[in-house]
């Protein structure tokens, strides 16, 4: 694929990246998916807006999708929407695929991606597997919106008398000085998701000042990822290999919880070695445009058109 024009796509909840060889200045950013409308039609907005601001057209589509499901994945119908703008072909991924092809790239490991959301995929010699990213309501253990909630309860409990006092009530209280009334305000609000991860970064400045709350939120936070790190390589591995681990997202920027998260993973055994990551998830998206098609990552892509 290597000869055609490729324009990739990261799009994820807090944001979209995207790259092509004519955004030689630098990866073009947009706003993030808005889960609640149809996700094709925004990623065929923001190809549009793409060609028109490059003045470039793309042959090929590559994108990286964050809550990517077989209901949303189909690459035909992003064809069809795309197609007048000259787009000849679409590879569609979950952004676990992405995500692993920037850190790890073509290799053996697990990557798990924690910004709003979180996801964990672990890939084998034959086989992949993916661990959570199953959503607010149902999932995302160690997330920027676990985290954030987390918070909320721990305010709302020291407000009640239930809980010990934190000085995360100082950040929600600047939000909502009515602490009695922000249940209503948070539920009102369409943007409520990401209002609530919001509160990652408060939980880990409060946890690199000390605060006890703060800490145990973050160490709790910390098990809940590596657990699911654990769970992932233990469906793929075949022999005794050392697995390389990468940790990725704005929820590991908060030293405590990356530092608790670590000693999670390692303690007792030496078969997982955290390292660093090669590179980021829009460098995934590329890479996955010249992926062998029998890689076992290949193999969860959805495509239409030419590739």
């Amino acid at each position: 694929m290597s000869e055609q024009r490729v324009l990739g796509i990261d799009a994820g909840q807090s944001g979209i990246k995207v790259r092509t060889a004519a955004s030689a200045a630098g990866d073009l950013v947009y706003p993030g998916i808005r889960t609640g409308e149809p996700l094709l039609p925004q990623l065929a907005a923001v190809v549009a807006e793409t060609v028109e601001r490059t003045g470039s057209p793309a042959d090929v589509v590559v994108a990286g999708i964050s809550g990517l499901t077989d209901g949303n994945a189909d690459a035909d119908a992003m064809l069809e929407l795309t197609a007048h703008l000259g787009v000849r072909g679409v590879v569609l991924a979950h952004d676990s695929t992405t995500s692993f092809l920037g850190a790890l790239g073509a290799r053996s490991g697990a990557v798990v991606a924690a910004g709003t959301g979180v996801v964990t995929l672990a890939v084998g010699a034959e086989t992949t597997a993916r661990v959570d990213g199953w959503g607010w309501i149902m999932g995302d253990a160690g997330s920027g919106y676990w985290i954030g909630r987390a918070a909320l309860d721990a305010v709302m409990r020291a407000y009640d008398g239930r809980g010990p006092t934190t000085e995360l009530t100082a950040a929600v209280s600047a939000r909502w000085p009515d602490l009695s009334q922000a249940y209503m305000s948070l539920q009102a609000d369409p943007d409520r998701v990401r209002l609530v991860a919001s509160f990652a970064a408060v939980v880990a400045r409060a946890a690199a000042d000390g605060d006890a709350v703060a800490q145990d939120i973050s160490g709790r936070a910390a098990h809940e990822l590596a657990q699911s790190v654990r769970a992932a390589i233990a469906q793929v591995r075949t022999d005794e290999e050392t697995f390389a681990v990468c940790a990725l997202g704005g929820v590991f920027g908060s030293a405590p919880l990356h530092e608790a998260f670590a000693a999670d993973l390692h303690a007792g055994d030496d078969s997982v070695r955290l390292v660093e990551p090669l590179g980021v998830g829009i460098d995934g998206v590329m890479t996955l445009a010249d992926l062998d098609d029998t890689h076992p990552l290949a193999l969860a892509t959805h495509r239409a058109g030419v590739i």
